[in-house]
């Protein structure tokens, strides 16, 4: 780990163990990592060390991973913020934008981790919830350039 990955601090909070320790073994090598499965155990770890990136699941037992992402930004120096859910609701994803935190997908969040610590990210999502996200769809189908289409529209233009 070199001395700007040992600058970063990032907290993980989530009731599923097996995605906190696979989300710490990804960027163990990028940032200090410490992982925390209950909302009161982050609140008081939150308050004794300053974090630079917060991941946090969406549903805490009888809490909600927004409460700490309010707290975060209360601080002197406001951390980033990722909330994860397992579902992709787009409710929930405009309520966490609002926050001015980061949404993910859970099964997307262990090939995404790595691009949140290592880029220089604004201090609030910029996407746009509604807005699909053609990335994720496969490639395929005509293009725009297929000499049918081309041909079609053309012919339709010149008459």
């Amino acid at each position: 780990m070199d001395s700007a990955a040992a600058a970063t601090r990032v907290l993980i909070v989530g009731l599923d163990l097996v995605l906190c320790r696979g989300l710490a073994e990804v960027i163990a090598s990028r940032a200090q990592v410490h992982c925390c499965n209950s909302f009161k155990s982050a609140l008081a770890y939150m308050e004794a060390v300053a974090q630079d990136l917060i991941v946090t699941d969406l549903r805490l037992a009888e809490y909600n991973g927004l409460h700490l992402v309010y707290r975060a930004s209360l601080a002197d120096s406001p951390a980033r913020a990722i909330v994860y859910d397992k579902d992709g609701d787009l409710g929930l994803a405009t309520e966490v934008h609002r926050a001015g935190a980061f949404f993910e997908v859970a099964n997307r969040l262990l090939i995404t981790i790595p691009s949140y610590i290592a880029a220089p990210l604004p201090p609030a999502d910029r996407r746009v919830p509604p807005r699909f996200d053609r990335r994720a769809e496969p490639r395929g189908g005509r293009r725009l350039w297929d000499r049918h289409i081309l041909a079609a529209s053309t012919s339709s233009i010149l008459g």
